[in-house]
């Protein structure tokens, strides 16, 4: 057995969780699609619009459809064997151990930072040894090398950890991809480590 073919192997019997569907989890679900992880759980509430083209996976014919039903559509194209649970909802504490309790890794990929901050605390509380990567900070363009990882027990944060006004530096594709391949890199990392 080759060394990918190992790695592959390992890969198809993990479970990946993606709580959000937009620029960071449209990209870390097809960068993880295409590198063989065996499951995907994607949960977002939101539609496809206009202006997520210019740095989500997503393409001008499925604009208004949910995100969850077009990002899982764009998976199978990678992979048609590909497994990739979606639901069409807001992840919430009611929801989120039923949505992401099996899974080896989460990601989270929300918008808001009230989002990121409840979803955090709620990981950490009810599944504290499950890694958690979140992204903040992705928006604007150039300084590639202040994106970086910070961890703190299974919780690792990708991006420059700027919190910065999108009206006035707003979220272009290559940084939100570079910070989502930051998030499937480390899931990739985390889930062969085992």
């Amino acid at each position: 057995m080759t060394v990918l073919q190992n790695i592959v192997s390992i890969l198809s019997v993990k479970t990946v969780g993606i709580a959000g569907a937009g620029g960071l989890g449209s990209n870390v679900a097809s960068a993880l699609v295409r590198s063989g992880v065996g499951k995907l759980i994607i949960a977002d509430i939101d539609t496809v619009s206009e202006a997520n083209l210019n740095r989500q996976f997503y393409f001008a014919d499925q604009v208004g459809r949910p995100k969850v039903d077009a990002l899982r559509e764009n998976l199978l194209r990678i992979n048609p064997r590909a497994e990739a649970k979606v639901y069409h909802c807001r992840v919430t504490e009611n929801n989120a151990g039923l949505l992401f309790g099996s899974c080896d890794v989460v990601i989270e990929a929300f918008d808001r930072a009230d989002e990121k901050k409840w979803f955090a605390e709620w990981m950490i509380a009810h599944y504290p040894a499950k890694p958690l990567i979140m992204g903040s900070g992705m928006a604007g363009y150039g300084s590639p090398q202040k994106l970086r990882v910070q961890k703190s027990g299974n919780l690792y944060i990708c991006g420059d950890q700027q919190e910065t006004d999108e009206n006035l530096v707003p979220l272009m594709a290559p940084r939100v991809i570079l910070v989502a391949m930051i998030q499937a890199d480390l899931a990739l990392e985390l889930l062969l480590q085992e």
